[in-house]
């Protein structure tokens, strides 16, 4: 390289290094490029970084999600072992985030600490929230729910047909950023922790702004649990929120290292605010035919909702699936990518739905219902939810 050369490459670099160092503008657009995690590193670089970083961060609004279904190797559950390879390309920042694995992969004994800070650690099998918990930051709420079956869009592409995986190994976590005029607040109650105030803290009443409830009932079938449900549907139903969950085996909050088995409880996501919107219809005992079921989940067309941050959910009886409708694998969670090929598709396979006709976007319902009209058995609840 001649000297020239060399005087031009110095003079180019001093010029990159200026413009990096100082033009904000040029920083900012390049960092829209970077996925989160790096961006979180990168902040610490300068305090010009600092603030290009933190404004891209308030702009990387659309929600995400990682799926995964097995088998996996036998010491990570096939969904860790993919958020290990895709959470470092995620363009969020997650405040909230709903896991859902397969109950197979669930062992009660997996969640039993020891008292002693010695055998804390030590586990009696491996623990697939616990491993899900390492992924995320610490001031991200995480909710764990274990179910029978799981649906899932498989990770990469808003457009991929969902799938149903009523056995095996499979699992899903989507991740909620932060969003202005949305608010997502998990709650929980056991028998212990329930009460009108409690209900009032979580959004869940005395609430104008609330707009969609997810509900996951887990220990349903022990007495006193049916009792107890009705008294949280009760005000649900006589509101505007649109409500949909179903009935699963068990629910655990990372955080808190606890899982909660042996007793009956409610968990769930309050979505308040004037972005959210929601609608579902229910696929009752008499939709048995592909085409029944395509054109059902075709009424949610009526809502008008945004496709962009819109995400499915399908909670389905056991009853349902493949031998239901006549050994056609897939039926509903096709039917349902057929009308919306553009949006994502999550759920699971449970032991009761609850849910009904609803949309709800600014004053209008379809219908209202009350609380008996809200738990199903053998349908599937298919609901829309947006979030701005």
């Amino acid at each position: 390289m001649g000297e020239n050369e060399d005087v031009t490459v110095v003079l180019q670099d001093s010029k990159a290094t200026y413009v990096l160092s100082n033009v904000a503008e040029v920083v900012e657009r390049i960092l829209t490029f970077v996925p989160t995690k790096s961006l979180l590193r990168i902040a610490s670089v300068c305090r010009l970084w600092r603030n290009c970083a933190r404004r891209v961060l308030r702009t990387q609004q659309q929600l995400d999600w990682v799926s995964a279904c097995g088998p996996s190797n036998p010491k990570n559950h096939a969904l860790c072992n993919m958020l290990a390879e895709e959470v470092e390309k995620v363009f969020l920042l997650p405040k909230t985030v709903l896991a859902l694995v397969d109950c197979e992969a669930f062992n009660g004994q997996a969640y039993c600490y020891r008292q002693n800070k010695q055998a804390k650690m030590r586990r009696h099998s491996l623990d697939p929230f616990e491993e899900v918990n390492q992924f995320f930051p610490k001031g991200c709420d995480i909710m764990g729910v274990v179910a029978p079956g799981i649906v899932l869009t498989p990770t990469g592409s808003h457009s991929s047909i969902p799938q149903e995986h009523q056995e095996g190994e499979a699992g899903f976590a989507i991740m909620f950023p932060s969003i202005e005029g949305v608010n997502i607040k998990p709650f929980h109650f056991c028998e212990k922790s329930f009460s009108p105030t409690a209900l009032k803290e979580a959004g869940l009443v005395d609430n104008p702004e609330l707009r969609v409830v997810l509900l996951f009932v887990y220990e349903p079938c022990q007495t006193g649990a049916a009792r107890f449900l009705s008294q949280i549907l009760e005000p649900l139903a006589k509101s505007k929120a649109l409500v949909a969950g179903g009935l699963v085996d068990s629910y655990f909050s990372p955080r808190r290292h606890c899982c909660f088995q042996g007793q009956y409880g409610v968990a769930g996501l309050a979505l308040s605010g004037p972005k959210v919107q929601g609608a579902s219809v229910l696929l009752d005992q008499d939709i048995t035919s592909p085409k029944a079921a395509e054109a059902t989940i075709g009424r949610l067309k009526a809502a008008k909702i945004p496709e962009r941050n819109t995400i499915g959910f399908m909670f389905a009886c056991l009853g349902r699936g493949e031998n239901f409708y006549k050994d056609q694998a897939n039926v509903e969670a096709e039917a349902f990518h057929k009308v919306f090929p553009n949006t994502p598709l999550f759920g699971l396979f449970g032991n009761g739905e609850i849910g009904c006709d609803r949309i709800v976007k600014e004053d209008y319902t379809l219908c209202d219902s009350d609380t008996d009209g809200m738990q199903h058995e053998y349908t599937t609840v298919m609901t829309l939810v947006h979030i701005g």
